[in-house]
């Protein structure tokens, strides 16, 4: 039975080596955060994901799963090691931040003493690998001891990170040494999925290339979805149109807020800063950085367009995590939208099924006024005397939502889905003033306060840069 360490309890690491262990393999995972491992060891885990806790639960009462702080008693006899810790933008023009990689990699070079493979599981740089492989040569204390390094990049969705894991597109393989590529993959061939096996440089740049693809394709749709409001042409459709062409797909084409979490972000980031660094102008990478920002800007542009002036009024928010089934809020709209409506005066009323924690925490750190955020124990609490409701997280539960009642609880009825969840139509037989993104609706008019008979001039928006 092959033995795994597993450098790193985050997403990527804490969901490698669970699957792994749910492969029949004996999985250590290893982590410095002495907090983190006791409450892993009871079964508590540092983030949501649909199907991992029941998972984790499983393999540790099989004995196939352990948590330690201990890189000694993780690398005893491992055959693998993987590193799977964070690496976050870093200061500057936004490249990786590679020092927890590199701290890995000096902890594992101090305790081993037999051959093994490490494999780069984290996101890193073009040419990651040949740093790794001079840190752990250079801090080995037996340097007798031969090691080889592989890049296996993840392609894990958050929210769907199990599924993914068990169920891959295809596993990406990178090595000088083709032999211990081939090692790592018989740790998949369970699997049945198609292998790439290739040099490490090209197993790094998969990796970017394809969240910069990904990205690319939803900031593509929300300019379309701009042009499809101005012309009066319903994005909804057009997507679903070019969705059938097998050029294309139709994933990844859902006009509406932009992407967040704790890839697509930092990857553009780091693929343009790398591409600078060698002296090319990425046009498109910035181009695809600035629409994503500029969508969440539009989700409060047109709230002002309709209410006017923000202060004093009361707006509902629906979901806070970057996307369903997460509790993630790492570059997440919600935070920006929130940080700007509080800012121009307005008080939000904000529920989320999962991420109420996490966004209390996210929220304090990003210095958003708190006293004018109210969180909600469900949507219809969340509903109640608002001026507007803004559908920010398109969890499954809101597309069930009894939308009369929904409603009848507003203030105002103002709806802006900025998910396109709801039909237009619908909600305007409900009474509701709806305005999804990119539906053709044309321009909204001002709503009046009660009893007020004269129109009001839409707000000027000032949003930080």
């Amino acid at each position: 039975m092959p033995k795994i360490c597993v450098i790193g309890t985050g997403y990527v690491g804490l969901v490698t080596g669970t699957c792994f262990a749910e492969l029949g393999n004996q999985v250590t995972c290893v982590d410095i955060i002495v907090e983190k491992i006791e409450r892993l060891r009871q079964g508590i885990l540092p983030i949501y994901e649909p199907g991992l806790e029941e998972m984790v639960e499983r393999n540790t009462h099989a004995g196939r799963l352990h948590f330690t702080t201990s890189y000694s008693e993780g690398l005893d006899t491992a055959e693998y090691i993987f590193i799977a810790v964070n690496t976050p933008t870093g200061p500057g023009q936004g490249g990786a931040d590679m020092r927890y990689v590199e701290t890995a990699a000096r902890s594992i070079a101090e305790e081993l003493d037999h051959y093994a493979v490490i494999i780069n599981k984290s996101t890193v740089p073009v040419g990651s690998g040949d740093v790794v492989s001079r840190i752990v040569a250079s801090s080995l204390k037996r340097p007798d001891v031969a090691f080889a390094v592989v890049s296996n990049p993840e392609f894990l969705r958050e929210g769907a990170a199990v599924q993914d894991f068990m169920n891959p597109d295809r596993i990406v393989l990178g090595s000088s040494d083709p032999d211990a590529a081939r090692k790592v993959a018989t740790l998949y061939l369970p699997l049945r999925a198609p292998f790439v096996i290739t040099d490490i440089y090209t197993a790094e740049m998969i990796k970017y290339a394809s969240n910069a693809f990904l990205a690319t394709k939803i900031s593509f749709i929300n300019e379309i979805a701009q042009i499809c409001e101005r012309l009066g042409a319903d994005v909804k459709e057009v997507a679903a149109g070019m969705g059938f062409d097998k050029r294309i797909g139709r994933s990844g084409l859902d006009a509406g807020l932009g992407y967040g979490g704790s890839c697509f972000p930092k990857d553009v980031r780091a693929l343009a800063h790398m591409a600078d660094e060698a002296g090319l102008h990425p046009q498109m990478l910035h181009a695809v950085m600035d629409i994503n920002y500029d969508q969440r800007r539009l989700i409060v542009t047109k709230l002002t367009s309709i209410l006017g002036s923000l202060r004093g009024c009361t707006i509902g928010i629906l979901g806070l995590a970057f996307k369903p089934n997460t509790d993630d809020m790492r570059e997440a709209p919600a935070v920006d939208i929130i940080r700007w409506i509080t800012g121009q005066g307005a008080t939000v009323r904000v529920y989320d099924p999962v991420a109420r924690e996490t966004a209390e925490e996210v929220l304090r750190r990003e210095n958003v006024r708190m006293e004018s955020v109210q969180f909600c124990g469900d949507a219809y609490e969340a509903a109640e005397g608002v001026d507007a409701l803004l559908m920010v997280t398109e969890w499954n539960e809101f597309k069930s939502l009894n939308m009369l009642q929904i409603r009848s609880a507003m203030r105002r009825p103002v709806l802006i889905d900025g998910r396109n969840i709801y039909e237009a139509a619908e909600m305007s037989r409900l009474g509701f003033i709806y305005r999804g993104m990119g539906r053709g609706t044309g321009p909204a008019p001002s709503i009046l306060p009660s009893g007020d008979m004269t129109s009001l001039p839409p707000a000027q928006l000032e949003l930080e840069a």
